[in-house]
């Protein structure tokens, strides 16, 4: 049995955003139907589905999506693929992000939804101010994972 993280999005050109996620996954949909599209990226546990309408406004917080990937090594090809389909990236390797240590890139499809391909290197260690010296350090907030807020 297959487990995958189910996402249905509006999107306001079907098939703009059909060529954009085949590029961005690098293989076609495994179905397609009139007003439908879906995708089941070989490298994630996704489902992703489309069809027309009015992308909706995020709620809450909510602001990208993310595929975290094995390896920096899977990052890259998937990086080199992406960028030989024409697509523009974002490329951020070895930075520290999100109380971690990433390689990633982003992309950003035809509605402007931003997607953060990433490895996790390491997780980084917890500020300790009760140290001599680390009393001013800046603690790494949520707000580095928001795509063009990375910290280095």
């Amino acid at each position: 049995m297959s487990v995958n993280v189910h996402l249905h999005l509006k999107v306001s050109n079907l098939e703009k955003s059909r060529r954009f996620y085949a590029e961005l996954f690098g293989v076609e949909p495994v179905k397609e139907r009139a007003g439908y599209v879906k995708f089941l990226p070989p490298f994630a546990p996704l489902n992703l589905a489309l069809s027309p309408g009015r992308p909706q406004p995020w709620p809450g917080t909510g602001d990208h999506f993310g595929i975290q990937l094995d390896s920096s090594e899977q990052v890259g090809e998937h990086l080199v693929r992406i960028k030989s389909a024409g697509l523009p990236v974002r490329e951020e390797m070895n930075v520290d992000c999100c109380h971690a240590n990433q390689d990633k890139f982003w992309v950003k499809d035809p509605d402007g939804i931003e997607w953060e391909i990433y490895h996790l290197n390491s997780d980084l260690p917890e500020p300790r101010s009760d140290l001599p010296g680390q009393k001013n350090l800046k603690t790494i907030t949520p707000l580095c994972c928001t795509p063009g807020q990375t910290q280095h």
